[in-house]
This record gives structure tokens, sequence and C-alpha cells, in this order.
């Protein structure tokens, strides 16, 4: 059966190899959630159209078809509106990219890009104050090699506000301890920033780094077995050592812990501090 437009097989792979990776230079990250959308979508699009994605064409992608696609999300596999709208980001980007390539659908193109995102609550950030910090901090086991390396991440995390992404990217040589102390990473938007660290943060991090590396690892925070941590890895403990902190801070059971939270943390202690929150956007 001959496709209803140009080829998609094609027009992917261009937008992945040469829009995403070369031109753009986007994350893994993104080329990865980009890669989940477009494998939903084909399969979703697999079922409703009887037709392989090998064999879709680009006119088959229309309005219809991605709203149903998007409602099916909510529906079926029960994802939030903010997801749904992170999907409809990766197809619009797409969509921008066909606009170029492939000027006599521009009608087509323009109406898929005109699909709104759907609007949702946006839920207050919860942070931490001082006395759910200290009992979160002193929940990992330290006799432990793991509960010494959880104790260093959280520690790290509290005081520089980096993203979970920065936190599995750090190498042992990211870290510089020495005078005006900091860690390096390349940050959101590939963006490469030093961030300073506290007295008490330095001398944990170099215990830390004193101790042996699993199969000679170059990641700051590895696994037993000397991988880098995933963010699964990073949120599993985190859980774990915020349920253990509740038994000597009742107050914050009525907060869920994420890497995010200790972010804002990040924030609002800086804030508290006398802070101005142009240097706090900065920092972060």
């Amino acid at each position: 059966m001959k496709p209803d437009g140009p080829v998609l097989s094609a027009l992917i792979e261009r937008f992945f190899t040469q829009r995403l990776m070369q031109q753009k230079r986007v994350s893994p990250h993104t080329i990865a959630s980009y890669r989940d959308t477009f494998r939903l979508l084909f399969k979703f699009a697999q079922e409703r159209l009887d037709t392989a994605p090998s064999e879709l064409g680009l006119r088959q992608l229309d309005v219809a078809l991605i709203t149903a696609f998007l409602n099916d999300l909510e529906t079926r596999r029960s994802v939030s509106a903010r997801t749904r709208n992170l999907r409809l980001t990766a197809i619009r980007s797409f969509f921008r990219f066909v606009s170029f390539e492939e000027q006599a659908f521009s009608a087509h193109v323009q109406r898929v890009l005109a699909i709104p995102e759907k609007r949702h609550q946006r839920r207050l950030v919860h942070f931490l104050n001082r006395a759910e910090v200290e009992a979160l901090l002193a929940a990992p086991d330290q006799t432990t090699w793991v509960g010494r390396r959880d104790h260093a991440l959280l520690l790290l995390a509290v005081q520089t506000g980096l993203r979970l992404s920065e936190l599995t990217s750090f190498n042992r040589d990211s870290v510089a301890l020495g005078r005006g102390a900091y860690v390096q990473c390349l940050g959101k938007g590939r963006k490469e920033r030093c961030t300073l660290l506290t007295r008490q943060t330095v001398g944990t991090l170099r215990a830390w780094l004193n101790e042996p590396s699993p199969n000679g690892a170059q990641a700051l925070f590895p696994t037993i077995h000397g991988g880098r941590l995933s963010a699964d890895a990073v949120q599993n403990p985190v859980d774990k050592h915020a349920v253990t902190a509740c038994l000597s801070c009742p107050s914050r059971k009525q907060k869920r812990i994420s890497p995010h939270v200790l972010r804002h943390t990040t924030a609002m202690e800086l804030l508290s501090a006398g802070v101005d929150s142009s240097v706090i956007a900065l920092w972060l």
C-alpha cells in the first residue's frame, strides 16, 4: 500500500539524526523522551489504522489521529496532563522540522501545530525546613559504603540545588576541593557552571573520594558494581531515607521528597538567608 504523503520513516530518521543530534545537539534525555513519544504514537497508529509504521505517510498523522493518541495516553495509560503536554511538545518539534522539509504540506503541518496544550493545575512544590533536612541527612547508615554514598549525595543535592541529571553525571574529577572548592557540571541547555561548596560539604566529599571506587568507576556516585546511577537509583534511596527521617521528624510525613524538592529547598534556604532572588536564579 502506497503511503499517503511522504514516507514518515525517512523524515523521522532525518529529524533525529540531523535536526536533534547534529544541529540542535539536544541531551540524551531529550532524545530518549522524543523516541518514546514516537514509539507510542506509531504503535497507536498501527492499532487505529492497521498500518505498519514503515508504511505510514505524513498525511495520516493528522489532527484527529494525534488528538486521539493524546486522549488515549490519559485514559488508557493514566498519564498526567503534564506528561500529555510533553508528548505533544515532541510531536510539535517534529512537525516544525517537517514544515521546512516538506513545504507542500504546510497547511497540514499548521493544523497539527495548532493543537493546544491541555491546561492543568500547577501544584505547589514543597520544600524542607532545616529540621527536616537534618533528619534526612542523618537517615543513611554511614557504617556502610552505600550509606556513606547516599549521605554525600543528599548533602551535595541540598547544598547546591543541582538537578538530578547533574548529580548523576558527575565524575570524580568534576570536584575541586582546594581553596574556593566547587563542583563543575554541564547543566540544562548545555551550560557549563561551577557551584561553590560549603566547608561541611567539602569535608564530606573529601572523605567520600578517599573511599575505594568499585571497579575503578569514574562516576562520583557509582552503583555497587561501578556503573552510573540512574534516576530511579537515586529516587529509591531518597524514598527509603525519607521514611527513616519520619521517625525523628514527624512533620516530614506530609511531604513527598524528590531531588526536585531538595533543589527547591536550596532556593528557599538561600531566600531565607537574604540572598536576592536574581542571584538565586543564577545559582540554580
